[in-house]
């Protein structure tokens, strides 16, 4: 399976300082067992990243998009909206973890706007933009992730046996 990450921050864009979000996104989605098929740092600018989140599911088909920054409420902060503006289908628990992991370690916790959903047979899963809260909240999410990637790649976990043949609608 393979990942995709986005990083986005204007002033990383602008060659200030080091993308270590990225690096953190790309040691998480490695750990899980993921090649890493693209890796991208944009300024926080709303088209750009529905585009490269659009790129990312459609055209090299990964089963995972990471992103990182532009969560919060700054006027910049888009990635929310963006991300939103792509899904099919929102996974409220995925951003409900990160929330609930990142509160034991930072008071402004709740300010955190991030989303989670799908795109097709596409994960994304918006993180803050901490390289420390991407380690945090990644944990919280490592067990949860490959049963995920696994349902929407439409493979049945061994723990998750089929419905009985009444919710099926076989009653034969």
């Amino acid at each position: 399976m393979r990942a995709a990450l986005l990083t986005v921050s204007t002033s990383k864009a602008r060659g200030e300082g080091t993308d270590e979000s990225g690096a953190r996104l790309a040691a998480f989605a490695t750990g899980l067992g993921l090649e890493i098929a693209a890796q991208e740092l944009v300024a926080d600018d709303r088209a750009t990243v529905e585009e490269r989140l659009r790129r990312f599911a459609d055209e090299l088909g990964v089963e995972l998009v990471l992103t990182s920054g532009g969560t919060g409420l700054s006027p910049d902060d888009l990635t929310p909206e963006a991300t939103r503006a792509v899904l099919e289908r929102e996974a409220p628990g995925i951003a409900e973890a990160i929330r609930a992991a990142s509160r034991p370690h930072s008071p402004h916790w709740m300010l955190s706007r991030g989303v989670a959903g799908t795109r097709g047979a596409t994960l994304i899963v918006n993180f803050p933009g901490s390289p420390r809260s991407i380690d945090q909240c990644g944990e919280a999410l490592a067990a949860a992730l490959p049963h995920a990637l696994a349902l929407l790649a439409d493979e049945r976990p061994a723990h998750a046996p089929p419905p009985p043949p009444a919710l099926r609608g076989d009653l034969s």
